[in-house]
Order: structure tokens, then sequence, then C-alpha cells
């Protein structure tokens, strides 16, 4: 029952409706027993810092934010974390005791974590990552915090790939198309292959006993992990990740750490729901 004690969390972002947040974190705050509730606000681009600016004035709980924002809420909180510094951008904000808004950014860990609930480790071992836009650039930095012992970047844009190579920090280079049959772990950081079965690799030179991961959640099984999976790689799809950095921003709100498998169910009868 919402009451006017009732916490409040949201999600800013343009377009919003899709987001699969409001089921994710609903479901947490329910398995928790919190009296809290979560929803998404449309916030037009070059809007973000008066929806922070809101989150002081409305006492607002917790902030997820998504495109276009990331980079402009990094602008707007009081201080950022070191993950959410190093990448200029934000996709949490939390509210400290004392009223100060921090910037975070759980995407990286929350991709490190999806691998760790598969039972992959990344210390020590060699990346092939795809793609440098804002989520590969965040997988990049978590990649060289968790001590990947090589992280090699594969990307159109030189520009852009050199970026995400600097927050690999020391494990960071630069790809080649035979890092992919190289690598111990392939990940796609890229949109390709969401609501379709394009490529963002050539297929042919994956091999058995890789594990190959996909950031992309819809449809779970993309044509990359199909194609992983009968090359005889081990595969992680991306809905792993989703789960894994909303329980962390969860975490980072009110001190608790949700059940992700119980997250995971409200995703997929989320999307369940919207494919009838």
């Amino acid at each position: 029952m919402i009451h006017g004690g009732t916490r409040v969390a949201a999600v800013i972002g343009s377009p919003v409706h899709h987001s699969l947040s409001p089921a994710l974190h609903n479901a947490a705050f329910a398995q928790l027993g919190l009296d809290w509730v979560y929803v998404a606000f449309h916030v037009a681009r070059g809007e973000a810092q008066k929806a922070v600016d809101a989150m002081r004035v409305l006492g607002l709980g917790g902030m997820s934010v998504t495109m276009p924002h990331k980079e402009a809420v990094a602008l707007a909180v009081d201080e950022l974390d070191s993950a959410s510094a190093a990448l200029r951008s934000v996709n949490t904000v939390a509210r400290t005791e004392d009223g100060r808004l921090v910037g975070h950014s759980t995407d990286g860990a929350g991709f490190i974590a999806s691998l760790g609930s598969a039972g992959v480790q990344v210390a020590g071992r060699s990346v092939c990552l795809l793609g440098a836009g804002g989520a590969a650039r965040a997988i990049a930095d978590a990649l060289g915090r968790a001590g990947a012992a090589r992280v090699a970047v594969l990307n159109r844009t030189f520009a852009t790939a050199q970026e995400t190579v600097r927050l690999a920090g020391p494990a960071g280079c630069l790809a080649t198309a035979d890092d992919v049959a190289d690598a111990e772990i392939v990940v796609n950081a890229t949109s390709v292959g969401m609501g379709s079965d394009d490529l963002p690799c050539d297929i042919t030179r994956l091999r058995a006993g890789q594990v190959v991961a996909d950031i992309v959640y819809h449809p779970r099984q993309t044509a990359l992990l199909r194609a992983a999976a009968a090359a005889g790689c081990a595969t992680v799809d991306g809905l792993g990740m989703l789960v894994q950095q909303a329980a962390l921003q969860q975490q980072l709100w009110h001190g608790q750490m949700p059940d992700a498998a119980v997250m995971a169910e409200a995703a997929e009868r989320e999307l369940a729901a919207r494919r009838q």
C-alpha cells in the first residue's frame, strides 16, 4: 500500500517507456519488504540538471539514469565514485545521510557480477571486447579493476577505441580480428543483435572452450550466443548484467542486497508479457 511515508525511486531517460527497471526494482523492494516504490520519468535531452534538482527537492530515495543523461548527471551531482569519475558517466544517484547526491556507475560491476554468477572469473584472463560505446567503456573499466590480464578492444572507430583501451588500464590494447579467436572471453558490448539476427563479429573465429558474453538481452539467446554455443563455447546472456547492476543500485540506495533471482524472474515475466 503506497502512502505518505513511501520512499520513491525513479529512472530518468528519453525514451524510457520501454525500461525494465520498474519491474526489476519493484520486485526487489517487495522481496526485501521495503516500503519503496519505483517509477519511470521521461526527461527530455538537456533537462538532466532539472531532474537532479527535483531529486533533491522531492526527496527521492534513489535515481537510475539511462540515455541520454548519463554524462550530464555526472556534472550535476555533488560527488562521483571512482568508476563514474573515470567514465565521466553516471547510471545511479544515491543520497547520503546528510543529503548529498553521489553519482555511481554500476554497469561494469554488474557485468563482472553476471560473469561471476555464471561461474566465470576474469582475473588473469584475456578478453576481446567488441565495441567502444558507453557500455563497452564501463565494462573495460571494470575488467581492468577486476584484474583481467588483457583487454583487447575491437571497434571500427580508432579514437573511441583508444579511449576504451585507456579505461582498461595496463591491460588495455587495441584488438585485431585475431583477438576474437585468441581471447579466453569474448564480450559483445554493442547493441548489434538486439531484436535481430545481426552478428557483431566473424563467428567462424569462435572456438570451443571460450566464454562468449552478450550484453543484449532481447532476445536472451542472440544470434551470437547461438553461434557460440554451436561452436562449443560457454555463453552468458545479457539479462544477468541488467539484473546485477540493478541489484547494486538497490544496495547503494538503502544498504541491502536483493535476491537477483527474484529480479530476473520479474524481468522475464515483463518480457513475456510484452511479447503477447
